[in-house]
């Protein structure tokens, strides 16, 4: 293999990338539409949840009740309902997720030491979105019942209840529990996995459909020259794009970083080599633009959206499938930047998910090359 016809072919690829403005949009605009469109749209928190209120006592308790869900961040109080007729117009309209139906004796009943019922009428039209909300009000209603015990025993004279047990979180990595700093890292997997994979997908098509492949063929340039020189391009495209990410995540969107740099980068560039050298086996199988285009969205988009971890825990899906994932490789680049990004880890407890980039990446690449001298000869 000789350095002087890989960069001639290097160099032939970076000039049409360079002329044509669809590959420098797939290359660089796309990836970081997509970073902030995903960035900001996708979000696992939820916060703010929709309140409306049938307060049919109207005194302070149930005032204080209600006040106590106004001044947490899950609620935001949108109305106040007179009936259930109103309660489910504001439902069925989305302008609540959840009412509160405050009976007429709760009042009495708290003060008595009875207890009262309060009913929450939930849209469970969301399951996800149900079930936070339902234990949002399940802590706010707990907060409320302890307060009025402890009152009610000062105001008796009685020593106060002995101590219950507390329980003390600590959350390591992510302290603040935001959904964003767990989802930016696997984004840049599953962007960086399409991208890379639907540009390598067109260059041996595209030189079929020219008709410039016969000229190659004819040049001495080997099997793995040409592999070697296209592909260089656009990893250089792809470590711009890594670059672009993480500024982005650390300008934009304030991702901690924990890990090293470096690591990241060396990480990416392993990931890369495996995912272009798919999109180039695609291409050379398909002699297809359009095919081969499609072949590597579906064959990448998909598992990598909904195999990888990157939203849906792997541990939930049934078994068969989590097997499946084990031959996913954007599930390995997923957890190589969690754990560079958030936990600072290095790459002794790392090292399994790297081999795997790396296998995955020589066994494409040899079948590409196998692939490439079929066609050519």
């Amino acid at each position: 293999m000789k350095a002087k016809r890989v960069s001639a072919v290097a160099r032939k690829e970076f000039l049409h990338v360079l002329r044509d403005w669809r590959s420098l949009g797939i290359g660089i605009a796309i990836p970081l539409v997509m970073l902030f469109l995903f960035g900001y749209a996708l979000t696992l928190d939820v916060d703010r949840v929709p309140l409306v209120v049938w307060d049919q006592s109207q005194t302070p308790a149930s005032r204080t009740f209600i006040g106590g869900f106004s001044a947490s961040r899950y609620f935001q109080l949108v109305g106040e309902a007179g009936g259930y007729g109103e309660i489910e117009r504001a439902i069925e309209a989305r302008r609540a997720v959840i009412a509160l139906v405050v009976p007429v004796d709760f009042a009495r009943g708290v003060a008595s030491g009875r207890g009262s019922s309060v009913q929450a009428i939930i849209d469970g039209s969301d399951s996800n979105v149900a079930s936070y909300a339902l234990g949002y009000a399940e802590g706010v209603t707990r907060s409320y019942s302890n307060q009025v015990t402890l009152d009610s025993v000062r105001r008796g004279g009685l020593p106060q209840p002995a101590a219950g047990l507390d329980l003390e979180p600590r959350v390591w990595f992510n302290s603040d529990m935001e959904s964003r700093n767990y989802i930016f890292p696997g984004l840049i997997a599953v962007v960086m996995m399409v991208i890379a994979a639907l540009l390598t997908s067109l260059t041996v098509a595209r030189e079929w459909e020219v008709g410039t492949m016969e000229q190659l063929i004819a040049t001495p340039v080997t099997r793995g020259e040409l592999i070697l020189g296209k592909l260089i391009p656009y990893f250089c495209i792809g470590m711009l794009d890594l670059l672009l990410a993480v500024l982005v995540g650390e300008f934009v969107f304030a991702i901690p970083m924990r890990g090293q740099l470096w690591l990241i980068f060396a990480s990416c560039s392993v990931f890369l080599a495996g995912a272009l050298s798919l999109g180039m086996l695609i291409s050379i199988v398909t002699k297809s633009q359009f095919l081969s285009s499609q072949i590597a969205l579906v064959a990448t988009m998909l598992p990598a959206f909904l195999l990888s971890g990157f939203v849906f825990p792997i541990a939930n899906m049934p078994y068969p499938i989590q097997l499946f994932t084990h031959v996913i490789t954007a599930r390995y680049f997923v957890t190589l930047l969690r754990g560079i990004y958030l936990k600072g880890l290095g790459l002794r407890l790392l090292i399994g998910e790297a081999l795997f980039l790396l296998a995955f990446a020589a066994l494409v690449l040899t079948l590409a090359h196998h692939k490439l001298r079929k066609k050519i000869e």
